[in-house]
């Protein structure tokens, strides 16, 4: 019998074209910019690979009441659109984990490039076995990640370690919605094997049970598929995540579509460390 892949190599392989890097720097200096030489706003329409993009982060950070005194975990940092957000309009110190080495090498490039290379610290690690130690951190970030990890207790149980009590956990995520099944390929996976989507009450039961208490929960679902819908009817922008994301056009329109029809719910939360 053929060994079966962890899920977390196959959710690695779904991100991994290994031209990452390649096709940023070109789509940069096809637009006119220096990639050795950026401000953060020039990577603004490309760096945040989740629903409702930059505007979802900064809601997300002022819900989670982030300071510029908190000790940030990004996890699943992506290329870390996120990290450099918080470095750069929060000032505080973040770490970015993601297990994709492709997404770990261009944003630690992209962090030197538009000057928060100090600031900002990018490991790559699987975010259900952090290398961090107990109490690590004040703020868990972590928007569109769940949806690779089959095992939600253990992704969960390692947000509540790394977090000091009373630290908070921000999500922004994919969850299942009542009429199935979902359309494929989307922006986390290609088929259903590489999806791992729970309904919005199995993801409270799952957190609360590893040790966090809900403040904030909100289900964005209709105004998110609005606001994305409206975004790609406009004329794209050539620095868009199609950049990078292969077949991105067709993904995101069925991620529009998933949520118009009630296949998925977009969940906007925040959880105290117990």
């Amino acid at each position: 019998m053929t060994p079966q892949p962890e899920p977390t190599a196959t959710a690695e392989r779904h991100y991994t074209t290994g031209l990452t890097r390649e096709s940023i720097d070109r789509a940069l200096r096809e637009a006119g910019k220096d990639p050795q030489q950026l401000s953060p706003v020039d990577l603004a329409p490309l760096e945040d690979f989740h629903s409702l993009g930059r505007l979802a982060t900064l809601e997300l950070i002022h819900l989670a009441e982030v300071g510029a005194q908190d000790r940030v975990l990004d996890a699943g940092t992506g290329i870390g659109g996120a990290a450099r957000l918080l470095a750069a309009e929060v000032g505080c110190r973040v770490i970015g984990v993601d297990l994709t080495a492709e997404y770990c090498e261009t944003a630690e490039w992209l962090n030197a490039a538009v000057g928060l290379g100090s600031g900002i610290e990018i490991r790559r690690a699987d975010v259900t076995e952090l290398p961090f130690a107990d109490g690590a951190f004040d703020v868990v970030i972590s928007q569109h990640v769940q949806m690779n990890v089959a095992d939600k207790s253990r992704l969960y149980a390692e947000a509540r370690r790394v977090l000091d009590p009373g630290g908070r956990l921000a999500l922004w995520d994919v969850t299942a919605g009542p009429v199935e099944p979902i359309r494929f390929p989307v922006p986390w996976a290609t088929d259903p094997a590489d999806s791992h989507l729970i309904t919005p009450a199995a993801l409270r039961e799952v957190t609360t049970r590893a040790g966090f208490e809900v403040t904030a929960w909100n289900d964005l679902t209709g105004t998110a598929a609005e606001a994305m819908r409206a975004f790609f009817d406009a004329p794209a922008n050539p620095l868009g995540l199609h950049v990078f994301v292969p077949d991105f056009a067709t993904k995101a329109a069925n991620l529009i579509a998933n949520a118009e029809q009630d296949r998925v719910r977009l969940i906007q939360a925040v959880l105290i460390a117990k």
